[in-house]
């Protein structure tokens, strides 16, 4: 049905919290009543009132059926409509009845405030000198208050706050962009630098605290608000409602997305900021609105299969199909594996099983007057000869080998370079190449043959785990210094679990000014965010550009209980307690499908499908090839490279002991310091990235001899 002329509706995130609750049967009902309402919201068969006893004049009571209600905001002037809350009859009441929605009248934003009191409209803010002493906030005058958002109504409230534990409590209360605006000031930033980050689109006749139609089309209320102007969408959007990163934006990832950039973007943040959600919505953003012809191509790639499954799969639920078509995604390995078959390149792509046998052969050239153990020579290989394209003794004798921990001269180079020439014949009779070759023989194929790819813009996800021959291919699949919107990079090298470090610079890739962070993660818990940060205490990680990053401001709003680190003496008492755990879970009514059990490797977590499944419990594996299927029962397992990108209600990361996290066999042998150090980092990270997977709770256990990380990491390990 098309909306009644003059009449806009909107709804609000609220709406689909309490719409995903009610059955689902009530669920078509509510679709039904919504396009109803769009027509004529004030039909008389919808019995609309006011809502009694509400602190907000404006909100009114609209029947669904003889039991539910819908709550709606309708502003005494102007055609709004705002779709607030679907419940039963007198829950849905008592919701309404401590709500209170204002335009902010120097953000201009729609707002909601809980109110707990009665409601008294305060004393007009005037400008006055320094605010009384003490408090947390209590260098700034009420008038900086209200710039950064705060509610008249709720600025005595914030002028009590001592603690930065206490402007937590407050955040329950306070609208989302003004906690956010209280606690980078809490954590130091100056109010010049926080109002500027917050980029408040200012009225030059300012703001019309009754004119709600506007006040819809700022960024903060468009976190709270969507304007309902298809059924379609409003179908798409109601059948999944619990995924609001499809529908609500936070302004900063806004700014992001929905922007003509003059040139290659790097995105960072770390676990559960939303980065993925950003570049997903910036390749629709782009297919949408500005790469629009039919041959017009946006590539959006990432790392691993099953991560490029998951994006697809969002993308559909996101994307109409004519804006689908415009959009490939696709990990770059498998693009670089098509686009050389089709080029008709004969080698095959080793990742590792068929090429061990070779090294074993070019070792046996190995000058027996040096002291170098194996590993030296395929850590030389890796990080200095692939590395740098290094295909010649005498581009070896020029390479740079900063970073490793011994130094070779000329006459050394030279006695070891048989090694490696001996290795690449290896290949060459084989018929093999390493994922390097294949990225670098992509590039050069596209170089020689000044090849045209139908690609745009080029969107990159999980950036930290490419590598520096990847980003040299990428910057040749759109050529060129500043194409506008040509390419969007997100990562976070706290979760880089895969390869060495990436430059963009050295691959011609130029993001000077068009760097962002994003800060603020929405998936897991304060405790869960701070036991996981502190896995990476004193770890120095870079920022994708040759410079260093940071988790200064990184914060989550949301909280819950603290991470259990529980150790056991044997592998049999940890797994009746990981059983006895996922019993606990089932007898509260909460499927094991929002629950995932990780481990460090493949033949562990084997063990315990094994001794799981004897005791009844169903099992879904996390494949690398294909998007996790949310509707499968049973309790999920993975490793911790494939849980990479997902996410989960609750996580158990078992087996963590001395010897298995951090693996053994992964460089920990090397006798250079500095590949000992990166394998030890990248262990880390993988426990980062596991314990960051979890929205609720995170629990690690282990058995025998507990790992090192976990000392200091709480529990009794």
């Amino acid at each position: 049905m098309t909306a009644r002329k003059g009449v806009k509706v909107a709804m609000s995130a609220d709406f689909l919290t309490s719409f995903s609750r009610i059955p689902r049967g009530m669920q078509t009902k509510v679709l039904n009543f919504i396009n109803k309402f769009r027509s004529d919201p004030v039909a008389p068969g919808g019995n609309y009132e006011r809502v009694e006893g509400a602190r907000d004049p404006n909100m009114r009571s609209v029947r669904v059926d003889q039991a539910y209600r819908a709550i709606v905001l309708k502003p005494e002037t102007g055609n709004v409509y705002m779709l607030l809350w679907v419940d039963r009859h007198d829950e849905a009441y008592r919701w309404a009845k401590n709500r209170v929605y204002r335009i902010h009248p120097e953000t201009g934003s729609i707002q909601v405030i809980q109110v707990e009191a009665s409601l008294d409209e305060p004393e007009p803010v005037v400008e006055t000198g320094p605010a009384r002493e003490g408090g947390l906030f209590a260098h700034l005058r009420d008038r900086d208050l209200l710039k950064l958002g705060i509610p008249e109504i709720q600025i005595p409230m914030v002028r009590g706050i001592e603690t930065e534990a206490e402007l937590d409590e407050a955040g329950m209360q306070l609208p989302q962009e003004a906690y956010e605006a209280l606690f980078y000031l809490a954590a130091g930033e100056s109010l010049e630098e926080v109002l500027r980050s917050s980029d408040t689109t200012e009225s030059a006749g300012g703001v019309d605290i009754e004119d709600y139609a506007t006040a819809l089309d700022q960024p903060d209320s468009k976190r709270r608000f969507f304007v309902v102007e298809d059924e379609l969408e409003l179908a798409s959007i109601l059948n999944a409602p619990l995924e609001k990163w499809r529908v609500f934006l936070h302004p900063a990832q806004r700014k992001m997305v929905e922007r003509d950039w003059n040139g290659p973007v790097r995105v960072l943040g770390g676990a559960g900021t939303g980065k993925t959600v950003v570049a997903i919505h910036r390749a629709r953003w782009l297919a949408q609105h500005v790469f629009t012809k039919e041959t017009d191509r946006v590539l959006f790639t990432t790392f691993t299969r099953n991560l490029a499954a998951d994006i697809r799969q969002n993308l559909t639920t996101l994307c109409t199909p004519q804006i689908m078509r415009r959009i490939e995604v696709v990990n770059l390995d498998k693009w670089v594996s098509d686009f050389l078959r089709k080029g008709g390149y004969h080698f095959k792509i080793d990742y590792g099983p068929l090429i061990e046998p070779l090294w074993k052969r070019a070792l046996d050239m190995a000058p027996s007057d040096f002291d170098l153990e194996p590993s030296f020579y395929r850590e030389e290989w890796e990080r200095v000869i692939q590395s740098q394209a290094v295909t010649s003794l005498e581009a070896y004798f020029k390479a740079s080998r900063v970073g490793r921990g011994r130094q070779l001269n000329r006459k050394a180079r030279k006695a070891i370079w048989p090694v490696f020439e001996e290795y690449r014949l290896q290949l060459d009779e084989h018929g093999l190449r390493e994922r390097d070759d294949a990225l670098r023989d992509a590039r050069l194929l596209l170089e020689n043959r000044h090849d045209t790819l139908p690609y745009q813009a080029i969107v990159v996800d999980e950036a930290q785990d490419m590598g520096d021959e990847a980003f040299r291919l990428i910057r040749q699949m759109i050529p060129g210094e500043s194409r506008k919107n040509d390419l969007f990079v997100v990562g976070d090298a706290h979760q880089r679990i895969y390869r060495h470090r990436v430059v963009l610079g050295r691959c011609g890739i130029n993001i000077m000014g068009r760097s962002r962070k994003l800060k603020i993660n929405y998936r897991t818990t304060d405790e869960n965010r701070k036991w996981a940060v502190g896995l990476l205490t004193g770890v120095e990680v870079d920022d994708l550009d040759g410079g260093v990053d940071d988790q200064k401001g990184y914060k989550s709003l949301l909280h819950g209980v603290a991470p259990r680190v529980l150790r056991f003496e044997t592998f049999e008492e940890e797994v009746a307690y990981i059983l006895s755990y996922l019993r606990e879970i089932e007898a509260g009514g909460e499927p094991l499908r929002g629950v995932c059990l990780v481990a460090r490797t493949d033949s562990l977590l084997r063990q315990y499908e094994s001794d799981l499944r004897e005791q009844g419990i169903a099992v879904t594996f996390i494949r690398r090839s294909e998007a996790e299927d949310q509707n499968a029962p049973g309790l999920r397992m993975a490793t911790m490279h494939q849980v990479k990108g997902l996410e989960f209600d609750r996580v158990i990361i078992a087996g963590v002991n001395e010897g298995i996290v951090p693996f053994e066999g992964h460089g920990r042998g090397s006798s250079d310091p500095v590949v000992r150090r990166d394998s030890e980092v990248q262990e880390r990270a993988l426990l980062y990235v596991a314990a960051t997977r979890a929205r609720k709770e995170v629990l690690v256990t282990s058995f025998g001899t507990p790992s090192r990380f976990l000392t200091g990491m709480g529990g009794d390990a």
